[in-house]
């Protein structure tokens, strides 16, 4: 036990080596104090050799007596300090504490002394005398030793792992985003499907209407035929019996003739007799030969109308051929569409199966009056907020408001660390207060920080410039709290426009290019509309303001300027004499949140964008995880808009191969082919920027 006493002493020699926390000082003349009094103890401890215990075991003080303290955490040099000390020293010698004990408390009274008579006094370096006292406990009672480090060791690891639970937590949120994205992705391309479908069954309608009216007209010439073929034989019949008639009429006249003649009388009998058998004998030849002609040419039509009707025949025997060609091309697309029909009634099948198996999985439609008594503002305050939204939205509404509760109840944030995943403006460790600011202040500290980000010449990084920012407008000391308390803002308000894009741009997920151009095109048009106000009223017609929206977005569809105006108040009843008040049309209220217009005009710039990055992967024609080379991408991108000027072709394929536009190689050069990037990410980092169309997708030919 004397051993042990020994080593006890020769670590309470050597204190001065432990290291004090960075930040604080302390005066010299302290420090030289203490450690003249550390030396005068180590040399005591050498010199004054003491048994623990009267039997040599370990005392067991202060077991025996009642009048003992221990050490409390008071200050050393207060006067409750010294009662106890004088009445510790008026104990009698039998039931005195032991030695080692003593000397113990003695050195962390002086270490808390000169403590308190140091002008910084932190909370961290009153600790550090007990840490000491500890330590000695460890070394010297080697009994012990295990136990009393495993729970220095326990406190390590909890301190250890608090980063790596912060990570945990940032890793569930990108793969919660992610997985919103995939969903996202799924349903536009399950509506592109349905839309097609549409126009397939569309298509098939009309196909089978064209049939219909092919049918009936096949039909109709043919009854005209038929009509035609016994009109010309009522015609023959009727002209074979008016030549007989005709004959007949002839022989009655020539007879009515020879009968009436005055000079037939005077003839020979004879002669007549001869005659008229000679006639007979002409009339029964011709009789004959008449005979012979009916029985071979009977049927026989005259050229004209035969070269008449073949030239009909050929012509129906033209659109006959026609017929059967369109018909068997009618045909094929028929058992294509009947197949893609058989294909779809499939997909449907499975889809209505999938449904009822997620409608007897899924939980029933949720009631949301039932949040009306625990909103903020009560039945009126969530008309306002569920008007128009669908479930989806409800949810973010209501997540909003439960988190606007949960920022109010906090005051601290906790540092997030230093690790390089952490924005560098939230990079901190420890707890970080809660200014706890209204919307309304948020939105015109944001609106305050994009003028001065436009003002100014844009050379460091957007989070750099917000960091320096807020320490300008709010000093150093509070800039750590203003950015976690605007970032925790940002980060759940999502149906305020200026919040949800402020925090895209600052976590690089937009770049800030979309926000400005976007702002610079509302700017144009409300400059277009106080242009065409000649009168300075405030008010324009519809008519002029479908004219400024066709020719400030010459490229949309007549459905999207429709959207627009209908955005705008237009209805399709209205008159294009009505007036508009375009000023509000641009309004924002105290929370970020725009008019429609304005909502609609960003909704359309997303989907634009995202069918214009649809259109460059059907134009690749590759797999979504294949790699495209430069010279493809940039042949994809002049296919799908030929318009694109050299200048913007480089920025979009220096942002997809993530390189600077200076170090691109130029067309044709041999190191075009060795830049390849996955698809996925080249379209990824192009959904990052301002890309949008520049002209029509086939140039139009010179007139």
């Amino acid at each position: 036990m004397a051993s042990q006493h020994s080593r006890c002493y020769s670590i309470l020699s050597g204190p001065s080596s432990r290291t004090r926390p960075s930040g604080v000082t302390i005066n010299n003349s302290l420090l030289e104090t203490k450690s003249s009094q550390k030396c005068k103890l180590s040399q005591k401890r050498k010199t004054l050799p003491f048994p623990v215990s009267i039997s040599g075991y370990l005392s067991p003080w202060p077991t025996y007596t009642t009048s003992q303290n221990i050490l409390q955490n008071a200050k050393p040099c207060s006067d409750r300090h010294q009662k106890r000390t004088s009445s510790w020293q008026q104990e009698p010698f039998g039931i005195a504490k032991p030695r080692y004990l003593e000397q113990l408390e003695n050195y962390l009274r002086k270490e808390l002394l000169l403590v308190e008579l140091s002008k910084d006094s932190a909370q961290e370096l009153k600790l550090q005398p007990y840490r000491e006292i500890f330590e000695f406990f460890i070394e010297d009672f080697k009994t012990y030793k295990p136990l009393l480090s495993s729970i220095t060791h326990q406190r390590e690891r909890i301190r250890a792992l608090e980063p790596l639970k912060a990570k945990l937590v940032t890793v569930n949120e990108d793969c919660n985003e992610r997985i919103l994205a995939m969903r996202a992705e799924e349903r536009y391309e399950i509506s592109i499907l349905k839309k097609e479908k549409m126009n397939l069954l569309k298509l098939i309608d009309k196909k089978n209407e064209e049939k219909i009216s092919l049918q009936s007209e096949v039909s109709k010439l043919k009854k005209n035929l038929a009509e035609e073929y016994l009109h010309y034989l009522s015609e023959r019949d009727a002209r074979k019996i008016l030549v007989a008639d005709l004959n007949e009429l002839r022989y009655q006249r020539e007879d009515m003739s020879l009968a009436q003649s005055p000079g037939i009388w005077g003839e020979d009998p004879v002669k007549l007799t001869l005659a008229l058998k000679m006639a007979r004998q002409d009339l029964t030849q011709t009789q004959m030969e008449l005979n012979t002609m009916k029985a071979n040419f009977g049927d026989v039509v005259p050229r004209r109308d035969f070269e008449m009707q073949e030239k009909i025949n050929r012509d129906l025997q033209e659109q006959l051929d026609s017929l059967r060609a369109d018909y068997e091309e009618v045909r094929k697309e028929h058992e294509l569409l009947l197949q893609l029909h058989m294909n779809t009634l499939k997909e449907r099948d499975q889809f209505f199966s999938e449904l009822q198996e997620i409608q007897r999985t899924s939980t029933p439609r949720p009631d949301w009056t039932k949040c009306e008594d625990v909103v903020a503002g009560g039945p009126e305050r969530w008309q306002i907020l569920a008007e128009g939204k669908n479930s989806d939205q409800l949810v973010d509404v209501l997540l909003e408001e439960i988190g606007e509760g949960l920022l109010r109840e906090k005051d601290f944030f906790p540092g997030l660390g230093y690790g390089e995943s952490i924005p560098p403006f939230l990079r901190f460790e420890g707890l970080v207060e809660n200014k706890k600011p209204t919307k309304k202040d948020v939105v015109n500290l944001l609106k305050d920080a994009w003028k001065e980000r436009l003002t100014e010449e844009q050379k460091e990084r957007f989070s750099d410039f917000f960091f320096n920012f807020l320490e300008h407008r709010f000093g150093p000391s509070d800039a750590m709290a203003w950015a976690y308390t605007i970032f925790e803002n940002i980060k759940l308000f999502h149906s305020s426009d200026i919040m949800s894009q402020f925090y895209a741009v600052l976590m690089g997920k937009r770049s800030e290019s979309v926000y400005v151009n976007q702002k610079e095109i509302v700017a144009q048009l409300l400059k277009e509309m106080i242009n065409a106000d000649s009168q300075n009223e405030g008010m324009i017609t519809m008519e002029q303001f479908s004219i400024i929206l066709k020719s400030t977005f010459p490229f949309k569809k007549e459905e999207k300027i429709l959207e627009l105006m209908e955005a705008g108040g237009w209805h399709p009843n209205s008159n294009t004499t009505d007036l508009l008040t375009y000023r509000a049309l641009f309004l924002e209220d105290e929370e970020g949140r725009n008019e429609p217009f304005v909502q609609r005009l960003w909704e359309q710039y997303v989907e634009e964008k995202d069918e214009y990055l649809q259109e460059l992967k059907q134009e690749l024609g590759i797999e979504f995880y294949s790699e495209v080379t430069l010279p493809r991408l940039r042949g994809a991108l002049m296919s799908i808009d030929p318009s694109l000027d050299k200048q913007t072709l480089n920025t979009y394929i220096s942002q997809a191969f993530q390189c600077p536009v200076s170090e691109l190689p130029e067309e044709g050069d041999g190191k075009e082919d060795s830049m390849v990037v996955q698809l996925r990410v080249a379209l990824e980092r192009l959904q990052v920027i301002d890309i949008r169309r520049k002209g029509p997708r086939e140039q139009e030919p010179a007139s």
